[in-house]
């Protein structure tokens, strides 16, 4: 894998202006992205992890929308790239497979017809005869079977995980260097989630794409991902390594969704593990930490704003925004024997 990273992004901030203030959607997200690498992004709806990737290609853009920061494809700046420069790179460098198939595709035209305006529209040179065979290609790479007759079939002849494929597909087929995959296998059964993220990590193995996959369950992120950024509130909470995040995680909202997992190998619970109450207005974040009032390990430190760094010594690059030492956490982190989050104490009953 090469050292130099292909995507690298520097205190992105998204904010959109309306009628309650500015509402900072992402704020201060940063990190690198090398060719072949799957970068997963998780965290709980509304935490920014979409609103940071539909930036990164630039479809945040709006008279009410307020971008700071950097983000560098191979050293040229996005940013600062206007609309057309964005609809170029669009599919030929950086490709995004969207959450929800079926409204992806117009439902009006044939699925293999919309890949082959897209191809040419791009590839001004190729007839439409060469861009179907290519969309062929495609399907049978994606693993569509009978791929010559369902090009030219429309999106509602297709389940949801043929749409999926086919999406993938329509993101692949200008040979992208980025591929942001944002919530490939919600609403998929699991035999058919199990095959996408299959097909993910074979095409990211075969064609070295650098691969940003957002997801909300740390299940998909354990079966493809090389390294992990948790976010919460538009912020990074913790970021690092996959075994890292995994078997020592260092902030409590990390533990609260790891904790909120359903384990075959453990004894049903009487009542299935959360953390408790909802991610805060941002609009109105609380003082310091954003997870303070929904951690049961606050302390008199936390109003103050806690930075993203590396409190472990040992290793540099996990870094994390709490305040309990090291110590502190690994012993805080132990649920029942297991990593997860203390439910708040229950006021007694009158």
């Amino acid at each position: 894998m090469s050292a130099a990273p292909l995507l690298s992004v520097r205190d992105l901030r998204v904010g959109f202006a309306t009628e309650g203030g500015l509402l900072q959607a992402v704020d201060g997200v940063g990190f690198d992205l090398k060719p072949g690498e799957v970068l997963a992004i998780v965290g709980e709806s509304g935490s920014g992890k979409s609103v940071t990737a539909q930036t990164l290609i630039g479809l945040t853009r709006s008279k009410n929308s307020r971008i700071d920061g950097s983000v560098k494809l191979d050293g040229e700046e996005l940013l600062e790239a206007d609309d057309a420069t964005m609809r170029r790179l669009r599919g030929e460098r950086i490709a995004m497979v969207f959450q929800d198939p079926m409204t992806s595709f117009n439902p009006v035209y044939r699925i293999g017809s919309q890949i082959v305006e897209a191809i040419r529209a791009h590839k001004g040179d190729a007839d439409k005869a060469q861009a179907r065979r290519q969309v062929v290609e495609l399907f049978d790479s994606v693993g569509i079977p009978d791929a010559e007759r369902r090009v030219d079939d429309y999106p509602h002849e297709f389940s949801g995980g043929m749409r999926q494929r086919a999406m993938i597909a329509m993101a692949l087929a200008l040979e992208p260097e980025v591929l942001i995959a944002d919530e490939p296998t919600t609403a998929l059964d699991v035999t058919i989630q199990a095959q996408i993220l299959r097909l993910l990590e074979d095409l990211n193995r075969q064609h070295g794409l650098a691969t940003i996959l957002i997801t909300h369950d740390l299940g998909v992120v354990a079966e493809v991902a090389d390294r992990v950024l948790v976010m919460y509130a538009g912020r990074i909470v913790e970021e690092g390594t996959l075994d890292e995040i995994f078997y020592d995680p260092q902030h409590p909202y990390t533990w609260g969704l790891m904790g909120s997992l359903t384990r075959l190998d453990r004894p049903r619970p009487h009542r299935l593990p959360q953390i408790a109450g909802s991610p805060p207005s941002l609009l109105d974040l609380p003082e310091g930490c954003p997870f303070r009032p929904r951690c049961p390990h606050e302390f008199s430190k936390c109003p103050q704003d806690p930075g993203l760094e590396a409190r472990l010594s040992e290793v540099p690059d996990h870094r994390d925004r709490c305040w309990l030492t090291p110590e502190q956490k690994r012993e805080k982190r132990q649920v029942e024997g297991q990593i997860g989050l203390e439910a708040p104490q229950e006021a007694p009953r009158v």
